[in-house]
């Protein structure tokens, strides 16, 4: 692996990527300071556009995991007995820190998950409204006084912090996973150890420094980077002084930390794994429901639990509607995030473009036919072309498994309860798109499919005022909306006698 340097790094809107990188902490923050990783040891942190290394970060054991927590559980207290106001001025100047720092904050992004610089600076925007919209639901936590049916007691209830919270963040949307945790972890009063993946652990170490420049007291939030996730996070969890873990991630992961977590009966929130169908309806408006599938498909290079993955579509307009999304993903600008103009970066690693192109391969095998893309291009980097295929059958892999990556795969459908089943025939239930003009269908449709949100004509469904979670194995609990906080707080019962 080799290092970019100084002398050759290029600079975008006067920003240079070095510098940026520079700038940023590479330490472990533990109790409001930044520290070295026991033994000093580190990793590399990979820029997946080319392959080389961008700088290494500390690699936290399990030691330094313990020193985490341990400042987590000194800080609760204290952190809990602040007032609502306080906490929430806290998330607001976070917010507006981040907007400040977007043009900055979305070029370390990219350079580190790939992603282009227009969708970066979406993602810092989508980020930072977490933090507002927590600032304001600190203020509404509530409670209630109710006169016993009987008469002779009265009521009370109280919503408290859970206390120490252990959060584990994804590298696809390595800002907004965290500020989506963090927002209703600060805003709840309660002190946190957040874990960012080892791929992307740059945005995070930089949100760790806005929070400090915000007034978040020391302890409150402390940020552990690692490659040996399970080593460092496993004793945590078994040590029964955090009391609230929050995972986003694959559902074979989240099945094992609830096993951990169960030995403590730790309250849990697990965004995992989906399998979104989207489906076509043969009175949709057709370039309404192609802008749809692009949005819900090519967000984020298709790396996205949201992501649609099963696409179907009327026989009766499968044609048009594969030939509509084929003409417009193939125009689609592929290259290096930081590039102008650029629409879709590379995937995240090797790893990711081995499944996608594996899962092409065995599509192809099955019948599926290909309308464009469908070949890993050669070259540095981790890349792979917006893909559209037709035919695609039931039995290959990709109508099961995550695509995650930017292909779109087309089945024809004839009839709506058949449709209503396919996309019911999955372990999974995050989110589901549905595109009609005949709003009676488009409410039956979206009563009988089992997911936690669909999207009625719409391709991007995620908004941090809105609940974001899923239902069977994509998991429990719910992020973000006016519910995100309450997964945070515990209600206390407090009868009084009269």
């Amino acid at each position: 692996m080799t290092t970019a340097t100084a002398t050759t790094a290029p600079e975008h809107g006067g920003i240079d990527e070095r510098a940026v990188i520079d700038r940023v902490a590479k330490q472990l923050f533990i109790d409001g300071e930044w520290v070295d990783a026991e033994g000093s040891g580190t990793f590399e942190v990979l820029d997946p556009s080319t392959g080389t290394a961008l700088c290494a970060v500390a690699d936290a054991s399990p030691a330094d995991g313990r020193r985490a927590l341990d400042a987590a559980v000194q800080a609760q207290r204290a952190f809990a007995a602040t007032t609502p106001r306080e906490r929430s001025d806290m998330l607001m100047r976070a917010f507006q820190l981040l907007h400040e720092r977007t043009d900055e904050l979305a070029l370390l992004m990219t350079l580190e998950m790939g992603k282009p610089l227009a969708d970066s600076r979406g993602e810092i925007a989508y980020a930072a409204e977490f933090f507002r919209h927590f600032a304001e639901e600190a203020t509404r936590i509530d409670g209630g006084y109710q006169i016993a049916p009987t008469g002779g007691a009265r009521f009370l209830v109280a919503r408290q912090p859970v206390g120490p919270c252990l959060l584990i963040t994804p590298w696809n949307f390595p800002m907004a996973m965290g500020t989506r945790k963090l927002g209703p972890a600060i805003a709840a009063g309660c002190t946190s150890v957040i874990k960012p993946a080892a791929q992307t652990p740059l945005s995070m170490l930089a949100l760790g420094g806005i929070l400090a420049e915000a007034g978040i007291p020391a302890g409150v939030v402390n940020i552990v980077t690692t490659r040996r996730a399970n080593a460092v996070m496993e004793p945590l969890i078994r040590s029964g002084d955090a009391r609230k873990l929050s995972f986003t991630g694959s559902t074979s992961v989240g099945k094992v930390l609830l096993e951990q977590c169960a030995e403590q009966v730790m309250r849990t929130s697990m965004e995992l794994g989906g399998n979104a169908p989207f489906i076509v309806f043969e009175d949709a408006d057709l370039d309404e429901a192609v802008a749809g599938a692009l949005a819900a498909k090519m967000r984020n290079m298709g790396e996205a639990c949201t992501a649609a993955n099963r696409i179907y579509v009327h026989t009766s307009v499968i044609d048009a509607f594969g030939a509509k999304l084929a003409a417009a993903m193939s125009t689609m600008r592929i290259g290096r995030g930081v590039e102008e103009g650029v629409q879709v970066g590379p995937l995240i690693d090797a790893a990711a473009q081995q499944k996608v192109s594996g899962l092409v391969a065995d599509a192809v095998a099955g019948g599926a036919r290909i309308l464009t893309g469908g070949q890993a291009p050669d070259g540095d980097g981790f890349f792979y072309p917006p893909t559209v295929l037709t035919g695609v059958p039931e039995s290959v892999r990709m109508a099961r498994e995550e695509i995650f990556g930017p292909v779109a795969p087309l089945t024809a459908f004839t009839d709506e309860q058949a449709v209503i089943d396919a996309a019911n025939d999955t372990p999974y239930g995050l989110v589901a798109y549905v595109y009609t003009n005949d709003l009676r269908r488009a409410l039956r449709v979206a009563e009988a499919l089992e997911c936690g949100m669909v999207g009625l004509n719409e391709g991007v469904v995620s908004n941090p005022a809105a609940p974001f979670g899923g239902v069977k194995a994509s998991g429990l609990g719910r992020e973000g909306g006016p519910t995100g906080i309450d997964e945070f707080l515990e209600t206390k019962y407090i009868g009084v006698k009269m």
